[in-house]
């Protein structure tokens, strides 16, 4: 089980939470729960309603859509917010291919500091911006 300060560390690392202060950090600490999985554990599953944004903290993970591999996650990256955010369900299956240790924020509170801390959106957008330009084969 990790400490809360070495939790703040490495959610500080994702460059969704980069810009955030040290007690924004510490308040984005608070209302996560980490939460460890064996191999071959679904997260989310492609069409049901999203309920949780997840940050990997250790270990990989599969992204499938239509049963397809499409992707695979690693420490600091992060996944789910598309769902939260638009109200739609989850755009692709995510299972853990590792021992898989993620941090998880409920909907609710995922969007309370989506309020809260202005900076958060601005890195979500940057974010969603570089997936979009890497599902299009533009990197640039």
């Amino acid at each position: 089980m990790r400490s809360k300060r070495e939790l703040t560390e490495l959610l500080g690392a994702v460059d969704l939470f980069s810009r955030c202060s040290r007690a924004e950090l510490k308040t984005v600490t608070r209302h996560v729960e980490t939460v460890r999985l064996d191999p071959g554990i679904e997260l989310t599953h492609q069409g049901d309603p999203g309920d949780a944004f997840y940050v990997i903290l250790d270990g990989h993970a599969r992204v499938t859509v239509d049963g397809d591999g499409v992707d695979t996650l690693g420490p600091g990256q992060y996944f789910g917010e598309l769902a939260l955010l638009d109200g739609e369900p989850r755009a692709a299956t995510v299972t853990s291919e590792t021992e898989l240790e993620v941090a998880v924020l409920g909907v609710r509170m995922f969007r309370t500091l989506l309020r809260e801390f202005p900076d958060l959106n601005g890195q979500l957008l940057a974010g969603l911006a570089g997936a979009l330009r890497r599902a299009r084969g533009q990197a640039g």
